[in-house]
């Protein structure tokens, strides 16, 4: 097929040898199958801010690390400056989950490079060679939904002690392999210690895999991996192979209130404190 635009860089350098075909389309990129070192392999064409329908939420963002305090100042402004370095870090995120979540062994496309906001990977096929199905598209026997359950839990541990939450997990980015489930789509992945949101994201991605395995081995409807996989985390006891029990124990303690509305009150005073920090900074570099 004729060479898009995009890929022509890759393929100048030599990255690409042959453009095979779309692969797909979707709201944040556009995926081809290439031919690279001999085998066929996916390049993710992300698409401009402009043409994405993935609104870039703060809720994602919150936490993620920046280069230094001028990057992160003009993100927060929004200037034009702030917008060009806010989209360059949001097409980092998935490229830096993908090698730090392989390295950490979680089953999801090898990465081999990224240039010009073309990321290139694995491309995941199924027995025959062909495209791997997502999720979504199959159906399971009871006993293939227990495994392949159990498989995605594991690999969401394995995420979370590598300091990351996908963050909208569900069937429709897992693809299924011939060795098992294979996750996928990552640009929105949360950094754990430092979102506030963290804890919401992490039981959100663990109830849409129980409620989607759960069609098809309904016991599963029973788990609450959720919370028992964030309170492991938090009190400093999540380990890669951490033996779950898929039970959680709620805590039925009546609530202080006056002293939760301490604690407020003292988180209040905090970013008051920290917003005038800010402040001042900002009239620093204005008056320099």
């Amino acid at each position: 097929m004729k060479i898009p635009k995009r890929l022509q860089p890759l393929v100048e350098d030599g990255m690409v040898d042959e453009v095979v075909a779309q692969l797909m389309s979707g709201k944040e990129a556009q995926v081809y199958v290439v031919r690279a070192g001999g085998e066929l392999r996916c390049a993710k064409v992300f698409k401009e801010a402009k043409q994405r329908s993935f609104k870039q939420a703060v809720q994602y963002q919150e936490g993620r690390k920046v280069r230094n305090s001028r990057q992160g100042r003009a993100m927060a402004k929004k200037s034009r400056y702030g917008q060009k370095e806010q989209e360059q870090a949001w097409l980092n995120a998935e490229v830096d989950a993908l090698y730090r979540l392989a390295a950490a062994e979680v089953r999801v496309p090898k990465p081999f490079g990224f240039v010009d906001g073309v990321l290139l990977m694995e491309m995941i096929t199924d027995a025959e060679g062909f495209a791997a199905p997502r999720l979504d598209d199959v159906t399971l026997t009871a006993e293939q939904a227990r495994v392949y359950y159990a498989k995605v839990i594991g690999d969401v541990v394995r995420m979370l002690c590598a300091g990351l939450i996908h963050g909208d997990l569900s069937e429709f980015n897992v693809l299924l392999a011939p060795d098992g489930p294979v996750i996928i789509d990552l640009p929105q992945a949360v950094d754990a210690a430092g979102n506030n949101s963290a804890e919401m994201m992490l039981e959100r991605d663990v109830n849409n895999m129980r409620a989607y395995f759960g069609r098809y081995a309904p016991e599963l409807l029973k788990t609450d991996y959720g919370k028992e996989i964030w309170a492991l985390y938090e009190a400093g006891e999540l380990h890669p192979d951490s033996k779950l029990t898929g039970c959680f124990a709620y805590d039925t303690t009546a609530v202080d209130v006056d002293d939760l509305l301490a604690v407020i009150e003292d988180a209040r005073e905090e970013q008051d404190e920290h917003l005038a920090m800010l402040a001042r900074n900002e009239q620093g570099d204005e008056e320099d």
